[in-house]
């Protein structure tokens, strides 16, 4: 275990990308340590430029086919009416971020590293349990995507996924940080682009403030699904996993520490601003012509505004990118973690014999999730709905278990939770377990023909 302030490498070799790399190369480089003292004035931006990109990976993370699916359809069945619980989900989301960030970079290890060293074996299985599960629904969500964007096509998804997956599966063998860069580009322009919708929607912005601070949450059992949903899709236990590894494996030092806070709240505000646009572009045009969201092809006429004939082209290419960078990192990630949960060997550059546990989950997370899809007589939208409403569910076990490493003062030291922390921290695993609650409880009334609302 590592004491506050120490140092390891863990197993986990997370994901990297070419620019945060170049940038932390510029910063550790003896030129520019020499030329940083006559440039002072920089020195805060060009040190927080050498730290960034967990935070803001792993909340671009969220916005994948299930995020895309979700806003959507709440855009499309509640209008406006939600718009209240985005500002709710940036303070959430960054509060989780935040401790995930704070913790790779005090302890120098990844989530599953911690849990295994601070609470056994026992409880390592049952988040290990809980992360493999989570993953492998949102790794059919996203799979569900990419059918869904494909149909768009015209081409059928029975074709089109296995080769996808095969290609994703192969993509890891010889993948290299530049091609994972361009596609984190060709995704951020095509959210850009729903920012641009919302604006061209031309919006009552009299209305958008108002909803953002008057909270309204009726006992509806349609509403309540979609509200669990985008708790489950802005704050899934992937994206935490990721980021304290991603941290950890960044090696930041606790100088640094508040540069690689700012970074995670960064990623919490730019994705729910992202996810918030993309309700109101829909609202704007869907739900005022009162038409819902059954196919992609339906949540694709949000851009009409904008993007005109090609509406359902860029959303049908958007939506197929943001999958398959998904469904790849997704798989990717369960092995990394679980195998630095048990000591097992990990790499995707090693041989199949020799890291034959990191493989094997790899391929199980994305040959299942890929055949799940193919099962006859699935609504994709309905699925991807479904799955961010299990990610809700399984969420309050994963943060709990954050919240109380963070306050752990043999690990994080002068660094743990604070009072004002942990009333946020807490606050947020009450405001999770509320909602899974309130959605199971509805659920069972419904189930036995008792309808609220």
């Amino acid at each position: 275990m590592g004491l506050p302030g120490t140092r390891r490498r863990p197993p986990f070799q997370a994901p990297r990308i070419g620019l945060f790399d170049r940038f932390r190369d510029r910063v550790e480089s003896r030129e520019f340590l020499r030329l940083r003292g006559r440039f002072r004035g920089r020195r805060g931006l060009l040190a927080f430029l050498a730290v960034m990109g967990p935070g803001l990976i792993a909340g671009m993370a969220g916005n994948d086919a299930g995020g895309i699916a979700t806003y959507s359809v709440l855009g499309a069945e509640t209008g406006l009416r939600l718009l209240w619980l985005f500002p709710l989900m940036m303070v959430i989301l960054a509060v989780v971020q935040e401790m995930a960030a704070r913790m790779g970079v005090v302890t120098g290890q990844g989530l599953s590293d911690l849990i295994r060293d601070r609470f056994g074996v026992r409880w390592t299985l049952l988040a290990m349990a809980v992360l493999l599960v989570a993953n492998l629904a949102q790794t059919v969500a996203n799979f569900a995507g990419i059918a869904a964007s494909v149909e768009i096509f015209g081409m059928s998804r029975l074709i089109a996924v296995p080769l996808v997956a095969a290609a994703l599966w192969a993509l890891v063998l010889f993948s290299s940080a530049r091609t994972v860069e361009r596609i984190f580009i060709g995704i951020v322009l095509v959210f850009l682009l729903y920012i641009v919708s919302a604006l061209m929607a031309d919006p009552d912005w009299d209305a958008v403030g108002r909803a953002l601070v008057t909270p309204d949450l009726p006992f509806e059992p349609s509403i309540l699904l979609l509200a669990v949903a985008l708790v489950g899709t802005t704050i899934t236990p992937f994206m935490q996993f990721y980021l304290q590894s991603a941290v950890a494996e960044k090696e930041i030092d606790v100088e640094e520490l508040g540069l690689e806070q700012v970074d995670s709240v960064v990623g919490a505000i730019w994705t729910n601003t992202v996810a918030l646009f993309i309700v109101i572009a829909v609202a704007s045009t869907l739900f005022v012509a009162g038409i819902s969201v059954a196919t992609a092809e339906d949540a694709a006429r949000a851009l009409e505004p904008v993007a005109g004939p090609l509406a359902v082209v860029l959303f049908g290419v958007g939506l197929f990118g943001a999958s398959c960078l998904a469904a790849t990192i997704l798989p990717l990630t369960t092995a990394f973690v679980i195998c630095e949960a048990f000591g097992w060997e990990s790499g995707v550059g090693k041989r199949w014999e020799d890291a034959r546990p990191f493989y094997t989950i790899y391929t199980f997370v994305l040959a299942a999730a890929a055949l799940f899809v193919l099962l006859p007589g699935l609504d994709l939208i309905p699925l991807i709905i479904a799955t961010q409403n299990l990610q809700a569910l399984l969420l309050p076990v994963i943060l709990i278990i954050m919240v109380l490493l963070a306050n752990d003062e043999r690990l994080m030291g002068r660094h743990r939770n604070g009072r004002i922390r942990n009333i946020l921290a807490w606050g947020t695993v009450a405001l999770v377990i509320t909602l899974d609650v309130i959605l199971i409880g509805v659920s069972a009334l419904e189930a036995v023909g008792i309808r609220l609302g």
